[in-house]
């Protein structure tokens, strides 16, 4: 019987649990000066979906602040490892997720997704999202994506 799925959330302390997450759940190899960055600034946010030492889902944002505005969270990622999904452990990062911007003050969250990402689509539904079907996003410079 594999181990339970644990929710984890990282701070400046899980430096080397993050260098020990095995390649797959992030995009690109974790970065070592961006790493220690994020994980010190406490407006950034990581949560490890861990079974036993393995590392099988994870979810970041950011607090947003405004100068006349409440925070807001915004939403960086949320992902499990293929062999992982359709687990609920994707719903229960974003629950810790949103939990954690609501203990910290945000009154609000937000993310984007691509049309074709009926998953991750599926999920927020679930998370009773409210799609604001009038919103154009932009970006510049090399995001990473294709």
């Amino acid at each position: 019987m594999p181990d339970p799925i644990m929710i984890l959330e990282l701070g400046p302390d899980h430096l080397d649990l993050l260098f020990s997450v095995r390649n797959g759940l992030f995009d690109n190899p974790i970065r070592p000066d961006q790493a220690e960055t994020f994980l010190n600034d406490p407006g950034h946010l990581m949560f490890l979906a861990m079974q036993g030492e393995d590392a099988v889902g994870m979810a970041s944002a950011v607090i947003n602040n405004h100068p006349d505005k409440a925070p807001i969270l915004f939403g960086s990622e949320v992902r499990a490892r293929d062999s992982h999904q359709r687990q609920g452990i994707a719903t229960k990062l974003s629950e810790h997720l949103l939990a954690k911007g609501t203990a910290l003050g945000c009154e609000g969250a937000w993310l984007a997704t691509k049309v074709a990402n009926t998953p991750a689509r599926k999920l927020y539904q679930r998370l009773k999202d409210r799609k604001i079907g009038d919103i154009v996003v932009y970006d510049w410079g090399d995001s990473g994506e294709p």
